[in-house]
């Protein structure tokens, strides 16, 4: 009896082993995602959120294997695997797409924009369109739905060895900026002394004194561990910041209409979802960060814009912005 009661367990987990395997393989379509960040962290549950929904709005039928904290690669690399379809979506600042569209590179215009829902509206002007649809025939690479929807941030500071809490308090603030012309021209003409440096040697430089502050989105402050070095931190909204999901385009256009719909609703509600999430983590952060001295406070933006506004116009004389990128901003707001 012992025998055939193991024999029929045997049976049972053989079963259960092949029903799994059946699960695993029951997807028809199943796209590589890539992006830079932990599972566990904010941006990384969204991205999981959206996997998730992707598997029950398509009834199983479709499925995301994520590629998280660069597995894939850096970037251009990621890029590249994007366009030849190796990779189906990557998960980023959409601003990347300037590599084949300069103009998306004014997206993230500094000091342009009066609110986040102003700069949302001119994401989804007609211009802005233009701009992605000109990349996606350039490259092959286009964006899932409203570049807006999946939130980054949620907002962006400025975190400094000194209290600012005035425009003139910038003026001769050694300040570490990216390898970006428009960002290095943007604080130099607000009165920064810019330093280019590497976003891993920041804590390290200000530590040393090479710089006195650094502008980051508040979700990245804590786990960089800036506030240590630096325990000031000022809300400036520098620019609005979201998460492309650039996709394969020929990948995405050959989906069956119920695929895309599944995807579609899923990227739509992982942005409803990522408004929740970015939110709680940026106050749960701040509290703790507080807690250990750090301080908290925001900086009337109004003079940054007026300086900026001069700045957009002379590169409007110049020939050097976007044509039609004013019009743009002042017919959105």
């Amino acid at each position: 009896m012992l025998k055939n009661v193991m024999k029929m367990i045997s049976l049972g987990t053989l079963f259960s082993f092949i029903f799994s395997l059946n699960i695993a393989f029951a997807a028809d379509v199943t796209w590589r995602m890539a992006h830079k960040m932990p599972p566990d962290s904010p941006e990384g549950k969204v991205f999981q959120k959206f996997a998730d929904l992707v598997d029950e709005y398509s009834n199983g039928k479709m499925m995301i294997k994520m590629f998280p904290n660069e597995q894939l690669g850096k970037t251009n690399a990621v890029l590249e695997q994007l366009k030849m379809g190796t990779v189906h979506l990557y998960a980023e600042g959409s601003t990347y797409m300037k590599k084949w569209v300069k103009d998306i590179t004014w997206t993230s215009a500094a000091f342009m924009f009066d609110d986040r829902d102003h700069w949302v509206r001119f994401m989804n002007s007609d211009l802005v369109k233009g701009w992605y649809q000109k990349a996606s025939e350039e490259a092959g690479i286009g964006v899932l739905g409203d570049v807006t929807a999946i939130l980054r941030g949620p907002y962006r500071v400025m975190v400094t060895t000194r209290d600012v809490k005035a425009f003139d308090d910038i003026k001769g603030l050694k300040l570490r900026m990216h390898p970006s012309q428009l960002a290095i021209d943007t604080w130099t003409t607000i009165g920064a002394d810019v330093r280019t440096l590497a976003w891993t040697d920041v804590y390290q430089s200000i530590d040393k004194g090479i710089v006195d502050a650094v502008n980051s989105p508040i979700a990245l402050v804590e786990s960089m561990r800036f506030y240590e070095v630096a325990p000031h931190i000022i809300k400036h909204d520098e620019y609005y910041q979201s998460i492309g999901f650039m996709v394969h385009q020929p990948s995405y256009d050959k989906l069956p209409s119920d695929l895309k719909s599944a995807v579609d609703k899923a990227y739509a509600d992982a942005g409803n979802y990522s408004f929740t999430v970015m939110g709680a983590a940026a106050d749960e952060s701040l509290a703790r960060m507080k807690s250990k001295g750090v301080t908290f406070g925001s900086v009337d933006r109004s003079p940054f814009v007026k300086i900026m506004a001069d700045f957009y116009a002379q590169k409007q004389q110049a020939g050097e912005l976007p044509e039609g990128f004013l019009a743009a901003v002042e017919a959105t707001k």
